[in-house]
């Protein structure tokens, strides 16, 4: 059989770098080496390099994304994206990987970015019809009106940087006066911010990814914090308990299931994606969408995966499968 090569790539230049290295790590451990050549490749802003079992470092040729595994020039099949955040997240990677006519594994470039982008996501689904959190809109630099943000959304409210993963700059406010410093975090990760209404009921995250043409959502989880909302501790320092299938009625957990697929199509996503919701009275509100979710153990997807009852390792040439095209 004729062996494809993936480069598995991981790092990025946010705070998420250490976190996609996990990620990336899992994908290397579980991919079928008997079906695939995989070679890990940690992308940071100093230089790109594929990593060699024997420790030494290989530069990626950004003209074609080949490189040397140190005997012969390897051009991949398909390049496996883990990065969180950008350059991975957010589509400059899939646009520059298109521009090769390179396949990868996750959302186009548009789509990364405009999901990425939680204000542009939310205008587009909003504009659909899908329920979201009232929001307020900050760039850095513009007058702080604090009677304004709290007529829009109310205490308390959420501050968040307006393009970041992994819960990095965001507060929980519940006066006054710790806005400021909320949005002082938040704009330690972006110019732009987003301030939303607090949904106070039961968080839910799921994954969905397409399996050819046919559209697969993974079991429900629910997001039991022991922080005050699910943070980095939360997510990453075992401070929250995820419970999969989600302790929720078959009624809401439909809706939830509607909700992502109908999100996934207007989206026009491909890959795999992970939608966040908080269902308050049986109705589901939308947090945010993540194109290249986790997939260390810690993460959700895996637990997903598991009850779902498919290996990590049938999941991932399901990805490679559908970006082979």
């Amino acid at each position: 059989m004729n062996k494809k090569h993936i480069a598995v790539v991981m790092g990025g230049y946010s705070s998420e770098f250490e976190i996609s290295l996990k990620s990336g790590n899992v994908v290397c451990d579980f991919i079928d080496s008997n079906k695939y050549h995989i070679y890990p490749v940690h992308i940071s802003k100093e230089s790109w390099n594929y990593m060699a079992p024997n420790g030494r470092k290989h530069p990626v040729n950004k003209a074609n994304f080949s490189f040397s595994d140190g005997t012969v020039v390897v051009q991949p099949d398909v390049v496996f994206n883990t990065i969180h955040g950008t350059p991975g997240e957010d589509g400059y990677l899939q646009a520059y990987l298109s521009l090769i006519n390179m396949p990868q594994t996750s959302a186009h470039f548009y789509q990364a970015a405009l999901s990425f982008n939680k204000r542009d996501c939310l205008s587009v689904l909003k504009n659909a019809g899908v329920k979201c959190a009232n929001s307020y809109y900050l760039n850095e630099g513009e007058v702080i009106s604090h009677e304004e943000i709290i007529k829009t959304v109310g205490l308390p409210c959420f501050v968040k940087p307006n393009r970041a993963g992994s819960s990095f700059g965001i507060s929980k406010v519940s006066k006054i006066e710790e806005l400021d410093a909320a949005i002082h975090k938040a704009y330690k990760e972006d110019k732009e911010i987003i301030i939303e209404k607090s949904i106070e009921g039961v968080e839910v995250s799921v994954g969905v990814f397409n399996n050819n043409k046919n559209l697969v959502i993974l079991p429900i989880t629910e997001i039991v914090c022991k922080t005050e909302f699910f943070d980095y501790e939360a997510k990453y320092l075992g401070k929250s308990d995820e419970i999969t299938p989600a302790r929720i009625s078959k009624q809401e957990a439909e809706k939830v299931r509607q909700e992502v697929k109908r999100i996934y199509q207007i989206l026009n996503m491909t890959g795999l994606t992970r939608s966040e919701f908080i269902i308050q009275d049986g109705i589901p509100y939308f947090l945010e969408i993540n194109t290249n979710p986790g997939l260390s153990k810690e993460s959700i997807i895996p637990k997903q995966l598991k009850e779902h009852g498919m290996s990590l390792t049938d999941f991932f040439d399901i990805l490679i499968q559908n970006a082979l095209g």
